[in-house]
């Protein structure tokens, strides 16, 4: 159980910044010279904390055998403190000596502790806490004494590893409220902390002094790493823990790195998890992380494109913009093949439903959901994280789900499992409080539907998105495909044509009472004040204006035998003859056959069917019997368009062929053809738990009603006495 008394502190801390606001200090600057202090005495205490400890062990101590033991613990430690008997305190009694002591105290930690407070670092190492540089800063505005002196009144001694964690937390997480640099992302809220590791307890059942391996990719501090072991060792006492985590914030890191230190069998790294896993060979029984969101990988996007990790990370890639689902296959790969094998891992909403059918972000849902890997998806209530009031989501991983369980995924609406806090932190304003964290538990174990839960086969997270051709007809059905010429292939087979050619003598088109001509087919010459050569006038000239031309306002092609244009009315491409005494020419416009009978009238109008007059133009290189020219063609070609079609999803192929087949036959009503389809997955929690507006009775609206025209005729007659 936490000691509360731990939470004292954490006004004491944010007292230091008061000194920092009279020095002219940015407010967003505070982490930045709050955390290497605070990370100063943390040390400080555990270094004191063990030599207490040894004192205790060692009767008759003797100072070198003091620091010997300490070296080995691998905590830390500091020779000014053990040799001279002096803290932070003591030196801080002397404002005369002060420089001296406190640059002889900050020597005296040891190699590896003096690089992650950033001790006298050169300028080709990495930043970490970088407490020399913020010191030097802070002398530069005389406040450096009175600041250490601050905070050396603050003494962690006392407490636990878990409970100096849990302070730890609070203050980090109004770091992240005022700075921009300590990603938010980072900081987990307590409660939700304790929910993942109630959630991860009571699931699991491990033997009797079996080693559990906890694993953070996304470590920051270490507040969600350290919090979840420490709770499954409140569950669990008689299992051991091993923590693994890794972060590439330079202070972040370092803090947890520090803390780390105080804890057995703790292994934090620094670096890019995505494109530098420090732990590539981990198997972790538990994985856990709460990744940013909304951030792009662009930076690194060919580093893990070219990812060969074994297992294989990265099956699929989501978009460059957001790589959440990456660290999310990155922690699956992590997960052990053999015994416990859990994951529960923070997302916003975007991870469930972002990206179509093909996409890289449902095709990682696909896979998650092909390897039944997932088991249930909770829904957080908003306002519950320090940076952000969106829903959040847990995602809870099991590689080996019970039989009763298999090929099935538990949705919790806990939106509503919250109290709501007396005073806010930042966004957050709500807390799943105990009761809240002991239902939600109890219906994860019990796996069955309720009013806040359901359990559905995961199957149903899936859908079809079949893409069919259309061919669109007019008023009448027909289509332009339906008098496309007709040849035998080489096997027999009847291949259709693709188009009509026509040979045009004038294209003419009205747009806005002006009129555009073109008369000239084949363009052989170009204005050469304008025009470098006839291919520029084709690039910047003829082209632009020929594909501009919309053949369904008020287009009108030419031949030598008869007009064509678009019926808009009747959705058909219209025919007329020009002369009575003039044939369709099968050479020229290669119509079949059936189309050659005489006409009788000039304004005799055949309807071709639905159809799009497509106009291009081409650039044609001179050759032996011909000089370089601008062509201009016209073609009549079907109308076909591209759709696709959102059909609910069967597992057994046929099935789910009949279901598609079945859609089809009652929804399109056109022609057309299959092209391929894609199977997605998404999870709608709207659509799950949906609870329509329940309507008033009509008799209660007619009342109401009744009595608004009661009081507007009131009032008629008040204003005409």
């Amino acid at each position: 159980m936490i000691n509360q008394n731990i939470l004292q502190y954490e006004s004491k801390v944010w007292a230091t910044a008061d000194l920092l606001i009279g020095a002219g200090i940015k407010q967003s600057d505070f982490p930045k010279f709050m955390m290497p202090f605070f990370a100063l005495i943390l040390v400080e205490s555990r270094v004191l904390k063990s030599i207490k400890e040894v004192k205790e062990e060692q009767k008759g101590f003797d100072k070198d055998d003091i620091l010997e033991e300490i070296k080995g613990m691998g905590i830390g430690y500091n020779t000014f403190i053990i040799e001279q008997d002096k803290t932070l305190k003591n030196i801080c009694l002397n404002d005369k000596t002060f420089d001296l002591d406190f640059n002889a105290y900050l020597k005296g930690f040891d190699d590896e502790t003096q690089v992650l407070l950033g001790i006298d670092k050169t300028s080709n190492d990495v930043k970490y806490l970088d407490l020399t540089t913020l010191a030097g800063q802070l002398k530069g505005k005389t406040i450096l004494y009175s600041f250490v002196k601050k905070w050396a009144e603050i003494d962690l001694t006392g407490f636990s590893n878990s409970e100096i964690t849990t302070l730890e937390e609070h203050i980090k997480r109004k770091w992240a409220d005022i700075s921009a640099d300590t990603a938010g992302e980072q900081f987990t809220p307590d409660d939700v902390i304790f929910l993942m590791a109630d959630i991860i307890s009571s699931m699991i059942k491990p033997k009797k002094q079996e080693i559990l391996k906890i694993y953070d990719p996304t470590c920051g501090g270490g507040n969600l790493l350290f919090g979840v072991e420490d709770r499954l060792k409140e569950s669990h006492p008689d299992v051991f823990t091993q923590t693994y985590g890794q972060d590439w914030s330079d202070a972040l890191y370092a803090l947890a790195k520090i803390e780390s230190r105080f804890r057995a069998d703790s292994y934090i790294t620094y670096g890019n998890t995505l494109v530098d896993d420090k732990h590539h060979d981990l198997e972790a029984n538990i994985v856990v992380a709460n990744p940013p969101y909304g951030v792009d990988w662009k930076g690194y996007q060919k580093d893990i494109e070219k990812d060969k990790s074994d297992p294989k990370r990265f099956h699929y890639l989501p978009s460059v913009s957001d790589g959440q689902l990456l660290f999310m296959q990155h922690l699956v790969s992590k997960m052990s093949t053999d015994g416990i094998s859990m994951g529960i891992v923070v997302h916003n909403g975007s991870s469930l439903f972002s990206g179509d059918a093909g996409s890289g972000e449902s095709n990682i849902r696909k896979w998650l959901f092909d390897q039944d890997t997932v088991e249930a998806i909770v829904q957080l209530p908003t306002d519950e994280f320090f940076n952000t009031g969106i829903y959040t989501y847990l995602w809870i991983l099991n590689h080996h789900k019970p039989a009763q369980r298999k090929d099935k995924v538990m949705l919790v609406n806990a939106s509503e499992k919250f109290k709501p806090l007396k005073k806010s932190k930042g966004s957050k304003r709500k807390e799943v409080a105990e009761e809240n964290r002991l239902e939600i538990v109890e219906t994860l174990l019990k796996f069955k539907d309720t009013d806040f839960a359901k359990v559905y086969d995961k199957s149903f997270f899936y859908f079809n998105k079949q893409a069919i051709m259309l061919t669109n007809v007019d008023e009448d059905g027909k289509s332009l495909e339906d008098i496309l010429p007709v040849k035998k292939g080489k096997e027999g087979e009847e291949i259709r044509a693709k188009s009509i050619s026509l040979t045009p003598t004038k294209i003419t088109q009205v747009i806005d009472n002006e009129t555009i001509e073109i008369n000239d087919f084949e363009i052989t010459t170009f204005d050469s004040s304008k025009y470098k050569s006839l291919l520029d006038y084709y690039e910047k000239g003829v082209n632009l204006t020929v594909q501009s031309l919309d053949y369904k306002q008020n287009l009108t092609v030419t031949t030598a035998e008869a007009t064509y244009y678009y019926d808009t009315d009747k959705e058909t491409i219209s025919k007329t003859l020009i002369s009575e005494t003039k044939r369709v020419s099968m050479v020229n416009e290669k119509l079949p056959e059936y189309k050659t009978s005489a006409l009788t009238s000039p304004t005799t109008i055949n309807e071709l069917g639905c159809g799009k007059i497509v106009i291009k133009s081409s650039y044609k290189k001179a050759s032996k019997t011909k000089t370089e020219m601008i062509e201009i063609s016209v073609d009549l070609m079907p109308d076909y368009q591209k759709d696709y079609e959102i059909i609910p999803y069967h597992p057994d192929p046929q099935k789910n062929q009949r279901q598609i087949d079945d859609f089809m036959a009652h929804y399109v009503s056109k022609p057309f053809i299959y092209l391929d389809n894609t199977v997605g997955v998404e999870i709608n929690f709207n659509k799950v738990f949906y609870k329509p507006e329940t309507l008033r009775p009509i008799t209660l609206i007619m009342s109401e009603l009744e009595v608004l025209e009661n009081e507007l005729a009131n009032l008629e007659n008040e204003l005409s006495l």
